[in-house]
């Protein structure tokens, strides 16, 4: 059972969605910095210095009122709508990568060996 599952976990496919997944988390709080740190801010201080990650309805009062923080919400959709652009144009450029290769022409298939002795002898006997 053990050196079952080693095969599974050291399977080509396995190994390459775990460096996925890795590389994703770290692409992911890329992009939650850019949004957060360089985005925001110029788009903040043009609506007149709101600081969107504070953005939120308190529903209550007090020290422990509950809040709706839209101000976040608006940061994780500009996370999302910029990851979901780059993937985009990631899965577009694989997949024009792969139509060129698609459209180079094929090698024509190479002639048996029987086929290059027959043709031999028919150029052989044509020269007599």
């Amino acid at each position: 059972m053990l050196s079952e599952f080693k095969n599974f976990a050291m399977r080509g496919n396995v190994v390459d969605m775990a460096v996925g997944i890795v590389i994703g988390g770290a692409f992911g709080k890329i992009v939650s910095s850019l949004v957060s740190d360089v985005i925001m801010p110029p788009i903040g201080m043009i609506m007149g210095g709101v600081d969107f990650s504070e953005l939120a309805f308190v529903l209550g009062e007090g020290e422990g009122a509950a809040s709706i923080n839209y101000g976040m919400f608006i940061n994780t959709v500009l996370d999302f709508v910029i990851i979901a652009f780059a993937i985009f144009m990631v899965i577009k450029g694989l997949n024009s990568m792969k139509k060129k290769e698609e459209e180079k022409p094929a090698e024509p298939p190479k002639p048996s060996d029987e086929v290059v002795l027959l043709t031999e002898i028919r150029d052989s006997l044509k020269s007599r």
